[in-house]
């Protein structure tokens, strides 16, 4: 009897098939894997929230927890991994949060669920004309007062119409000027370090009163603001010292080209 070979085609085959028996138990290996992963319990809940730039916190790492337990409704801790829906908790729960801008919620090798938050940054506190007090933040949108801290932020009150989700596309809106005015002095680091409130007058007009000095310091409207900074720094740097902070007690910016104060 002649004794037979296997050929090429026959090792090709046999190697597809170690292939494919070898792909299948892996398959079976993950799908077991992450089946028991599933199953598995929740631990551990590790939140952090990323401080402002002034080194405060809108929302504590309780306040987060809070708000997931109420609106899961039921304690997080002890519930089986494949129960939790994490694009839901970020998108559908945190991120709805005012205070939150961004969420980053997933779970470790030890069942430790780890929700990163980034807060929502205030611009400015408002005290519209009615009374109401709120902020508005970096992006211009509606933000309400924390109790757990006040942000370190420029307060503006006056003649403030009520907030509209509307106003920036408005061609003409006093709360858009204010926004933009905000924003300018928040960009201008000696105009940021010297504002702590704006006064908005029936006129539309802003009046800062600065941290330091009982003066008042008369901008105008929102407009020509680069020429008012300026000449408002060289008036601080070469008037001021020679006068002192409480010679003046306005200064008025309305006039181009010039810096006209008061005793």
């Amino acid at each position: 009897m002649k004794k037979k070979f296997l050929g090429p085609k026959t090792d090709l085959m046999l190697t597809r098939m170690l292939w494919a028996v070898g792909g299948l138990l892996m398959g079976m290996v993950i799908i077991s894997a992450v089946s028991q992963k599933r199953e598995s319990i929740i631990g551990d809940i590790s939140v952090n929230v990323e401080m402002l730039p002034d080194s405060s916190r809108l929302i504590t790492e309780k306040d987060v927890i809070t708000t997931l337990t109420r609106s899961i409704g039921r304690n997080i801790q002890g519930m089986p991994v494949g129960t939790l829906d994490l694009e839901r908790v970020e998108e559908r729960i945190l991120e709805k949060d005012p205070f939150i801008a961004d969420a980053d919620v997933y779970m470790d090798a030890r069942n430790v669920l780890n929700v990163d938050i980034r807060q929502r940054e205030p611009l400015l506190r408002i005290i519209d004309a009615n009374g109401k007090t709120y902020y508005i933040d970096k992006e211009g949108k509606h933000m309400p007062t924390s109790v757990n801290f006040t942000a370190r932020v420029p307060v503006a009150n006056g003649y403030i119409p009520p907030f509209t989700p509307e106003y920036l596309r408005k061609k003409r809106h006093t709360l858009k000027s204010l926004y933009y005015f905000a924003k300018k002095i928040r960009e201008d680091e000696f105009m940021n370090a010297l504002t702590e409130q704006i006064f908005v007058t029936q006129k539309r007009e802003f009046i800062i009163v600065p941290k330091l000095g009982k003066q008042k310091i008369f901008f105008g409207r929102y407009e020509n603001m680069d020429d008012k900074f300026k000449r408002l720094k060289i008036f601080y740097e070469e008037g001021i010292p020679y006068e002192g902070w409480q010679k003046y007690k306005t200064i008025n910016l309305k006039f181009d080209g010039q810096v006209v104060c008061k005793k």
